[in-house]
Formats: C-alpha cells, structure tokens, sequence
C-alpha cells in the first residue's frame, strides 16, 4: 500500500513547517489529490491517522480537494478531460492521451494554532 510512505511525506512535510515556522498545533491538512494520481483516498486517511499521532497534526481533520483529470490527444491536437488513465480521446477515438492534470498530490496548506 503506497498509501503508507505518502502519509510519511506529509507528516515529513508538516514537521518540517513546524520547525521552520514555530507553530504548535495543526488544525486541518489540506491535500489536493489527482482524479489519476492512484492514491485511494480512505486508504490514506487511515494511514494519516496512524502516522501523525505524536506531531503537531495529531487528530487534524483532513480536507481532500480533488484535482480533474486532463490530457492532450498529439492525434487530433486537443485537449480533452480524463477520467482513468489509457482511456481513449473523446473527440478521435486515439489512445495517445498525454496525462496534462490530475496525477499530482500536494499538501495545499495547513491551518495551524
């Protein structure tokens, strides 16, 4: 479950903001996660429970904004939404989409005390 090691790096993200900025408690954790970035989002609430126990972040809700899937067809030089990775192009039918928007995962900002 790579759920488990991006828990890891938030908790790494959110200590190290911490240090740097002196605040003691987070609030609420803010994530952007990509309607293709292939992170099952109850998996890795679960493992955020686990991992921030003992941080600032302990018992800090957890707020997922979803990202929309995009890409761009180089067959027919559009740009089309995408719901799943290797899906075929709505507007030619080719399986080139390139992946534009949506695999990405970030911590958007931390609401802290």
């Amino acid at each position: 479950m790579h759920e488990m090691s991006l828990a890891v790096g938030v908790r790494s993200i959110i200590e190290d903001a911490a240090a740097a900025n002196g605040f003691g408690r987070v609030r609420r954790v803010i994530l952007e996660i990509g309607e293709l970035a292939t992170v099952e989002v109850e998996a890795l609430r679960f493992c955020l429970d686990v991992v921030l126990q003992d941080t600032p972040a302990a018992g800090a809700s957890i707020v997922v904004e979803p990202i929309a899937g995009a890409g761009w067809c180089p067959v027919c030089a559009t740009a089309a939404p995408m719901h799943a990775r290797y899906e075929a192009c709505p507007h030619c039918g080719s399986y080139q989409l390139d992946v534009t928007a949506g695999d990405e995962m970030r911590v958007k900002a931390l609401d802290v005390d």
